[in-house]
């Protein structure tokens, strides 16, 4: 199981109250609320092994070099690459971390990319299967039944995630399964700053994926007069072809991350009981600690 960790701890801080808070008062809401998706996720469906994915950079300098306007809009300040987080949350993030180590929990970021491409070099590593968990559509590109990739979809709750395979991705989206990063090149994505090709919404994009097969040939087709685009679509294509020419680049999850070896066995004790209980105490996680030991099934239940 591999966790978009940001995905679940932004969707814990703005679900849960503020005033869920620590003993000094420190809203401890994400850190409360994301053990609970632990331990609800972990109870439910049984992994073996569990890593906490991190994004050690949000925005990559390879991505925005290709699109400037990649997620551009969230920037909290231009000059040092910042993201905006409300500052109750980004004081808790590293709470989360600590907690994490004394459970024993994996947790693993690469400096220069994205949660998400820790999680496709993760699931490209592994023999099977996996469970991506995230409220992240990127990564229904990951979907492969063949490999026995799927993606836990949180978007309506941890609680109520909707399982995702190439099955429901056609049935969504009218593309073949793991034709999805193609599809969002084509068609954009406001919340990462893609433009896509304007013009081009959900249907069209689909209908020229099942055509051409992908985005590649796509380019090549709008190149070629010859070919059966229509006159208009050719010309929106051609329009937006120096986006597109890298839109693959930036939409794709990379699966060649140097990812350090780790332990990501589902963990049978406390890494560190006593940093554990000293947390416990401080933030005041009491009965969130004590759900994801009884998931874990070390608690003790005398």
């Amino acid at each position: 199981m591999l966790l978009d960790t940001a995905s679940l701890y932004f969707r814990a801080f703005f679900g849960v109250p503020e005033k869920i808070t620590a003993p000094d008062g420190t809203p401890v809401n994400a850190v409360r609320g994301l053990l609970d998706f632990i331990a609800r996720l972990v109870t439910d469906r049984q992994p073996t092994h569990l890593v906490a994915c991190l994004d050690a950079d949000w925005r990559p300098a390879f991505r925005v070099a290709l699109v400037p306007s990649y997620k551009a809009h969230r920037l909290a300040d231009a000059a040092t690459g910042a993201e905006t987080v409300p500052p109750a949350l980004e004081a808790q993030v590293p709470v989360i971390i600590e907690v994490l180590e004394a459970f024993g929990i994996a947790h693993v970021g690469v400096a220069g990319f994205e949660a998400d491409d820790v999680i496709g070099t993760l699931a490209a590593r592994s023999a099977g299967p996996v469970d991506v968990v995230t409220g992240d559509r990127d990564l229904f590109q990951l979907v492969d039944d063949a490999r026995r990739v799927r993606v836990l979809y949180t978007a309506r709750g941890v609680g109520r995630h909707e399982v995702i395979d190439e099955a429901v991705v056609t049935a969504k989206y009218g593309i073949p399964g793991r034709a999805y990063a193609d599809f969002a090149s084509l068609r954009g994505d406001p919340s990462d700053g893609l433009p896509g090709v304007p013009g081009v919404g959900d249907k069209t994009a689909a209908t020229l994926i099942n055509r051409f097969g992908d985005l590649k040939s796509l380019i090549a087709a709008a190149d070629d007069p010859g070919s059966e685009l229509s006159p208009t679509v050719r010309r929106k294509l051609l329009d937006a072809h120096d986006y597109l020419t890298v839109a693959g680049d930036v939409v794709a999850v990379r699966t060649d991350v140097p990812v350090p070896d780790l332990d990501d066995g589902l963990p049978t004790e406390p890494a560190d009981e006593s940093a554990l209980a000293d947390l416990t105490e401080r933030w005041g996680l009491g009965s969130s600690v004590t759900r994801v030991k009884s998931a874990l099934s070390f608690a003790d239940h005398a």
